[in-house]
């Protein structure tokens, strides 16, 4: 009888132990999501310039099914003559029925000496507002893993101006930016 005693306490003070060791430690107080690299960036999308009557659009709308097909620049600054670093591409059905469908994203892709990769964007339940906030769903090369928010404010310029909020949660390193 007294060894079933010796091991009852035991087992009671062993679970005692983890529990107070688990609230007590210092890792349990840590705030993780501070660990998480993030990075911020503000691009422009630059509407084609078309030069003649002649030259066709880098947008197509399919005509009856209302889709958007678009290759457009990315630049640094509103301007046309600002710095390209990179290409805004998609295909966009906005009909009810494919509000949700997978055909719905952005691809920003990136080409300058700091970035190089992509970012999809998921244009699901656009509402045509001045300013659309779609999530960002992955990335690709220095975005790999990117999750976060992208902010399309549509300018007075014919463009639109794109504010990036990324996060990489499977990166230990910091990001520059």
């Amino acid at each position: 009888m007294l060894p079933r005693i010796i091991f009852c306490v035991a087992v009671v003070l062993a679970t005692l132990t983890v529990v107070l060791l688990a609230l007590i430690s210092p890792a349990a107080r840590r705030n993780h999501s501070s660990k998480i690299p993030s990075m911020a960036l503000s691009l422009y999308i630059q509407q084609p310039q078309i030069v003649s009557s002649d030259t066709q659009s880098s947008v197509a709308q399919i005509s009856g099914a209302g889709a958007f097909v678009f290759h457009h620049t990315l630049t640094e600054g509103p301007e046309i003559t600002s710095r390209s670093v990179g290409k805004a591409q998609g295909f966009i059905v906005p009909i009810e029925q494919f509000a949700h469908s997978a055909f719905n994203i952005i691809y920003l892709t990136f080409e300058t000496p700091d970035y190089s990769g992509s970012l999809s964007v998921q244009a699901n339940d656009v509402a045509h507002k001045e300013n659309e906030e779609l999530t960002v769903v992955g990335g690709t090369g220095s975005f790999a893993f990117a999750r976060g928010h992208a902010i399309f404010s549509n300018t007075q310029r014919q463009t639109y101006h794109v504010n990036l909020r990324l996060k990489f949660p499977n990166r230990s390193h910091s990001i520059p930016g």
